[in-house]
């Protein structure tokens, strides 16, 4: 039986680990090959452990243990040139290009927008907003050039749907998304190329289980974990569920990218346990 996306192809930013592993795995579950970039090195305003080679190479043998291909660059998505160059690199191999997923992105907060440092809200646009944007940019020629259609999805937040206090470079990242998605849904509409975001609530990935984190969540503690930081997490959401696992958003993502949303775009889809419709 045919995969969901069998033989298409799937260009994912942010590859290495968390969510973007998770895509990448659950698209070649259904019949993807993948091209996949990630920053592999830690981001000076960033204060969690970002991914590392090893992560990347930890995906490649996933992706490979399903009998998918995947092609990887080391890349930041805020250099046009390198994005461009992995994405025609993998399509050189892989021969063509459907679905782009632009996940990469880091978090960011703690701090009231007075004291936030520019060089740091600089940092969070650059990766979470204007490197979607890039990605975009640099994959949209494939996906037209393929003459098929295909699906771009973009990582948004609960947080691009509604605010948050002492998180304003995130929040005002996120809900720039939500606008380019929307732009972008009206431009490429007419070659059957559908653009939606995802908004994930708390996923258990070290964006959200890190000490630093734990520590804002739970200053009254001196080592908190992330079961710790449950119960804190969880008001956030309207279900009785602190945090959603990277395969919730991965499904989502496989929907999105499948025949099955093919008259779905323009749409930001929520999978935050209710986070965007909690009162």
């Amino acid at each position: 039986m045919a995969g969901r996306v069998e033989g298409k192809v799937a260009f994912i930013t942010g590859v290495a680990r968390g969510q973007g592993r998770a895509h990448a795995v659950r698209l070649a579950q259904e019949g993807a090959d993948i091209i996949g970039v990630d920053l592999c090195a830690d981001v000076d305003t960033v204060d969690y452990p970002m991914a590392t080679a090893e992560d990347l190479a930890e995906t490649v043998a996933l992706v490979e243990k399903l009998g998918r291909r995947i092609v990887t660059a080391v890349a930041d998505v805020r250099d046009e040139d390198a994005q461009r160059i992995a994405v025609a690199s993998g399509v050189a191999e892989l021969g063509r290009l459907d679905i782009v997923v632009a996940n990469a992105g880091i978090s960011g907060g703690g701090a009231a927008t007075e004291t936030l440092d520019a060089h740091a809200w600089r940092t969070l646009l650059d990766i979470d907003l204007t490197g979607c944007f890039l990605t975009a940019k640099v994959a949209i020629p494939h996906l037209v050039a393929g003459g098929r259609g295909g699906s771009i999805i973009l990582t948004s937040s609960m947080l691009g749907l509604k605010g948050q206090g002492w998180m304003a470079a995130y929040v005002a990242a996120k809900h720039g998304l939500v606008g380019l998605m929307r732009s972008l849904a009206n431009e490429l509409a007419g070659q059957l190329i559908r653009v939606n975001s995802v908004h994930p609530g708390n996923v258990r990935t070290p964006m959200v289980d890190n000490e630093s984190l734990c520590r804002m969540l739970r200053p009254d503690l001196a080592n908190p974990t992330i079961d710790d930081a449950a119960a804190v997490l969880g008001q956030l959401h309207l279900m009785p569920v602190p945090l959603i696992e990277a395969v919730d958003v991965a499904n989502a993502v496989l929907f999105l990218a499948s025949d099955e949303a093919r008259y779905i775009t323009g749409v930001p889809l929520p999978v935050d346990a209710g986070a965007a419709a909690k009162a």
